[in-house]
């Protein structure tokens, strides 16, 4: 089991150079998350928790809140269940929220310009 928080921190070094983020690890409730996790996915899956906490995270350490695996009113989306669209329509609104509305800095975050970012919410209705 410890394998899958080795290949995690792979991935989140992966991601953040991806995404130009500065994040240093996962904090003690991610690494829970992590290995209490069954990975039905398997390292696929594993790829896009992590990912997910990259674009979601707000500090300089993932929380298991960030990674998607569970919320407390159960089963979180899961990204390999979503369509393309329903992914990026996910992810949009997430980052709205941790931006407190604010499209710049939300746009930003995702690595989109803002003309790019402005015709997704358009399609998205958001």
């Amino acid at each position: 089991m410890q394998d899958i928080i080795e290949l995690a921190r792979h991935f989140l070094k992966r991601h953040c150079r991806r995404y130009g983020k500065q994040i240093e690890g996962f904090d003690a409730g991610a690494e829970r998350a992590l290995m209490g996790h069954s990975w039905p996915g398997n390292v696929r899956e594993l790829s896009h928790a992590v990912e997910r906490g990259v674009l979601m995270g707000r500090g300089k350490m993932l929380e298991a809140r960030d990674l998607g695996l569970q919320s407390a009113g159960g089963e979180a989306p899961r990204l390999e269940e979503m369509g393309i669209e329903e992914v990026e329509r996910f992810l949009i609104r997430k980052t709205l929220e941790r931006c407190d509305g604010n499209a710049r800095k939300a746009a930003e975050a995702l690595g989109l310009s803002r003309s790019a970012f402005y015709r997704r919410l358009e399609r998205y209705k958001l």
